[in-house]
C-alpha cells in the first residue's frame, strides 16, 4: 500500500489524541499497527509482540521493536522512527516518555495482557506518567475504506473466486474436506494471495450443520451437500466467501432450502444503504428464513465488517444499533442448520453506499439455483 496512506492516517490520529488530550498511545494490536505503519511482521500470539507503535500526539511516530525485526521495520514502516528495545519494552518505553515528555499515555486496553498491564502501571506510577485505557480509537478510523481501500478489497474478493473455480474443478467424490481445504489454502498462495483470512472451512453432509466447522477426514460421496467458507489476504486487504452446493443433482429438499437462503440474502442486500441500522438489515433476512419455517435454525449473525481484518466492525445482527455509513464493507451471510441434515451459508461481500450497495462478488456459480 502506497506509504502516504499511512502517514494520512497518522496526522488523523494525531489530531485525536489532541482533541482528546492524550500526549501519546501505545499500539498493540497488529492489525492496527499495520494500518497505520504499513508494518507486516505477524506476532506469534499475544504474549510475543513483533512489535510496538508509539504515537505521540505531535512528531514522528515510533516502531518498537526487537533485532529479528530490524530491517523488514526499517523498509516498510518509512514514516516511524524504529527504536530497539535490548532489556524489554517497558524499559524502552520509560526512557522514551522520559526523552519525549509525555504525561499522558493511551493503550489499546482491548488488546493488551494484564501481566503486561500491572508492569506498565508500576513503571507509569514511577515516571509520574498517566495511563487512559482506550477501545477502539483506530478501529473507529477503520471503518470507513477509503476508495484505494475498497479497490484492493474487490481485488481480494476477485481473486478469491477465481481460487474457489480452480478448486471446484478439481473436486470429485473420494476426496476429503481436509484435502480440499488444503488444496484452497496453496491454491490461494500460488495465485498470488499472502495467505488464507481465516482458517478454511469445508464440511461435507451433516458437518456443514456446524457455522464453524473444522475440516476432518471425512471423504466426499456422491450426493453430499458441500459448504465451503473461504477467504484470503492480498496486499493487507481480507475477503470472505461461502458457497454451498451438492455433490451431483440436487434434490427438491435441497433446491427449496438453498432457494430461501438466497432470498434472505437478496432481502438483506436490497435494505443495505447509509443510514439503515445493523439490526434492519438483519431482520430483513431473518424475516425472510422465519417465514419459510427455518427462523429457529439460523442462530448467528447476518454478517460482519472485513478490511485489514476478516472480521471487524460494523456488525449485522439482532443486536445492532449502529448505523450504517457509505464506504463500509460487511458481509451478507445468511444460513440454515440442521444437524440430521447439514447447512446451507451462502456469503457475498457489499460496499454500503448512500443509496443501496455495490456487491463485490462476480461469480454468481451456486447462488441462484
Amino acid at each position: 500500500m502506497p506509504q502516504h496512506d499511512e502517514f494520512d492516517r497518522i496526522v488523523r490520529l494525531q489530531a485525536t489524541l489532541q482533541r482528546q488530550k492524550i500526549d501519546g498511545l501505545l499500539v498493540s494490536q497488529p492489525d492496527n499497527r499495520r494500518y497505520l505503519s504499513g508494518y507486516t511482521a505477524p506476532d506469534h500470539g499475544i504474549q510475543e509482540s513483533s512489535g510496538f507503535l508509539l504515537i505521540p500526539a505531535e512528531g514522528r511516530p515510533y516502531l518498537l521493536t526487537d533485532s529479528r525485526f530490524t530491517l523488514q521495520a526499517e523498509a516498510e514502516a518509512f514514516h516511524f522512527k524504529i527504536e530497539l528495545y535490548k532489556k524489554g519494552l517497558l524499559k524502552l518505553l520509560e526512557q522514551l516518555a522520559s526523552r519525549m515528555g509525555l504525561h499522558t499515555l493511551g493503550f489499546e486496553s482491548d488488546y493488551f495482557l494484564h501481566s503486561t498491564f500491572l508492569r506498565l502501571t508500576h513503571m507509569a506510577e514511577k515516571e509520574g506518567l498517566a495511563l487512559k485505557p482506550q477501545s477502539g480509537l483506530v478501529e473507529k478510523m477503520r471503518l470507513i475504506k477509503s476508495e484505494k481501500e475498497l479497490n484492493l478489497l474487490r481485488k481480494s474478493t476477485r481473486l478469491n473466486e477465481k481460487v474457489f473455480q480452480s478448486v471446484y474443478n478439481t473436486i470429485e467424490p473420494g476426496m476429503t474436506e481436509r484435502e480440499i481445504a488444503l488444496a484452497i489454502d496453496l491454491t490461494m498462495r500460488e495465485m498470488g494471495a499472502e495467505g488464507p483470512s481465516f482458517d478454511t472451512i469445508v464440511a461435507f453432509g451433516t458437518n456443514a450443520a456446524r457455522p464453524h466447522a473444522v475440516p476432518t477426514d471425512r471423504e466426499l460421496q456422491a450426493g453430499d451437500l458441500v459448504l465451503i467458507d473461504m477467504g484470503l489476504i492480498y496486499q493487507g486487504y481480507c475477503s470472505d466467501m461461502t458457497r454451498t452446493f451438492v455433490a451431483g443433482k440436487p434434490d427438491q429438499t435441497y433446491l427449496d432450502r438453498h432457494r430461501l437462503v438466497r432470498r434472505a440474502q437478496l432481502a438483506a442486500i436490497n435494505a443495505i444503504q447509509a443510514g439503515v441500522t445493523g439490526f434492519a438489515v438483519d431482520k430483513a433476512a431473518r424475516q425472510v428464513l422465519i417465514d419459510g419455517g427455518y427462523g429457529d435454525y439460523f442462530g448467528h449473525g447476518l454478517g460482519h465488517g472485513v478490511g485489514i481484518a476478516v472480521h471487524e466492525e460494523p456488525r449485522l445482527s439482532p443486536s445492532s444499533r449502529k448505523q450504517l455509513r457509505a464506504g463500509m464493507v460487511v458481509t451478507v451471510e445468511p444460513g440454515i442448520y440442521l444437524p440430521d441434515w447439514g447447512g446451507i451459508r451462502l456469503e457475498n461481500m457489499v460496499v454500503v453506499g448512500e443509496e443501496g450497495c455495490e456487491t463485490l462478488n462476480h461469480d454468481t456459480t451456486f447462488l441462484d439455483l
